[in-house]
């Protein structure tokens, strides 16, 4: 029994079209590869928790007022 409402049509055309690819499996691999790496790895290496290093635990908007003006001119 077919159904003929918008949303299973929908999820029917996709549903197909991701079970017929061939290459673009390969190619949706690789963009999650790169999203997990810019997102988590970088995230690790690059952008420390800044806030969390320097402010005592219940003090961090305290200590981002601060920040804040202490740097305007």
């Amino acid at each position: 029994m077919r159904r003929s409402g918008f949303f299973f049509r929908a999820f029917d055309l996709y549903y197909e079209g991701f079970r017929n690819m061939t290459l673009g499996k390969t190619l949706w691999a690789v963009i999650l590869i790169k999203i997990f790496v810019i997102f988590v790895v970088l995230k690790c290496f690059f952008f420390p928790n800044f806030i969390k290093e320097h402010a005592e635990k219940g003090d961090e908007a305290e200590f981002v007022s601060g920040q804040v003006l202490e740097r305007t001119p």
